[in-house]
């Protein structure tokens, strides 16, 4: 017989710890999305591993009431795919945040999601480097006057999504820190899947990039600067759900309904799309004049083995050809050197 879960609740998975981030921050709306969801998944609270880096983001794991691992800056990938790998029946989750996972941890990143470990990667985006007192950082705008960029950044800013779904992503999502609903539905969908999951969140720092993200995050905004991608169902947005997305070619076009224009005209999301390039489109049409910035899951493949069972089937391959290994032997074998 299976052991039975224990029915937990969010408060199983808050810490004695004094949360210590500026008031009004986004971190406070994930932190409170993430305890929220983590009881509903019926797991073990003991086998739930939280993994940070460097960052505001990265004090995630002392609020949460799970084992956790508080790592160096950009590392928290390397370390959450060391856990998965040893310990594959466990569930590894990263908080990282926009310098942390995209500056120094890019290259961390990328091969982790390209490797599809089992990870699910919370990526706070402020748009700024919250914690070092507001220099630029990877997603700060073009132009963006900072600390560090007084007369204005000349790089182009990474586009989170598009990166993770170059990389081949099998899961890639985005929600808002406000938007509690949607977040919470989105961390639940990205938990059930296999793979290695990206979930871009963007959140506000009012103390050095306040209103990082107003457009979207007012209310009487929102409808006309989003569009919520839902598997199976038209592009629509709009205040009075009066626009709509359509393929013109191989590039994307706003049309407005109505006049000829009916919704069987328009793009159907498909978040199960074979090819990533569909994927892509989505992700980069925020940056496209008069279109929406979508939120919800972009992509979301599970035809593509998990690296962690890769490694665990190569192991038991060798062992049972080779025998049980000798942590000891191994260490005195070849050539050795004695240092006087």
């Amino acid at each position: 017989m299976s052991a039975t879960v224990p029915v937990l609740t969010k408060k199983d998975f808050q810490t004695d710890q004094e949360v210590r981030w500026c008031p009004g921050c986004g971190d406070y709306a994930i932190l409170s999305a993430v305890q929220s969801v983590f009881p509903e998944l019926g797991i073990p609270r003991e086998k739930f591993v939280v993994v940070s880096g460097i960052g505001c983001s990265s004090r995630f794991p002392y609020y949460m009431n799970t084992f956790g691992f508080h790592t160096i800056h950009g590392r928290a990938p390397a370390v959450a795919t060391g856990i998965k790998v040893a310990h594959p029946e466990l569930e590894v989750w990263v908080a990282t945040g926009d310098g942390d996972s995209l500056s120094i941890g890019g290259n961390h990143t990328i091969h982790m999601l390209r490797r599809n470990v089992g990870i699910k990667v919370l990526m706070f985006n402020n748009r700024i480097y919250g914690l070092t007192k507001g220099q630029y950082s990877p997603t700060s705008e073009f132009g963006k006057k900072t600390k560090s960029t007084p007369f204005g950044s000349g790089a182009r800013p990474f586009n989170p999504l598009a990166l993770a779904i170059g990389a081949e992503t099998t899961f890639v999502a985005r929600s808002v820190d406000v938007m509690q609903q949607h977040l919470k539905e989105t961390l639940k969908k990205a938990a059930a899947h296999k793979g290695a999951a990206y979930i871009e969140i963007l959140q506000n720092c009012n103390i050095f990039n306040d209103g990082a993200w107003q457009y979207l995050t007012e209310k009487d905004a929102r409808s006309e600067h989003i569009v919520q991608l839902e598997h199976g169902k038209p592009l629509i947005f709009g205040k009075n759900r009066d626009k709509g997305i359509r393929m013109n070619g191989l590039d994307l076009e706003v049309v407005q309904l109505g006049s000829g224009v009916s919704e069987h005209d328009l793009l159907i999301h498909d978040e199960q799309y074979r090819n990533p390039a569909y994927a892509f489109l989505l992700a980069k049409m925020e940056e496209m004049p008069g279109f929406p910035t979508p939120i919800g899951v972009l992509r979301s493949w599970n035809d593509v083995p998990r690296f962690e069972d890769i490694m665990a089937n190569q192991v038991k391959d060798v062992v049972a050809k080779r025998g049980a290994g000798d942590i000891d032997k191994l260490l005195r074998s070849g050539d050795t050197w004695e240092v006087r």
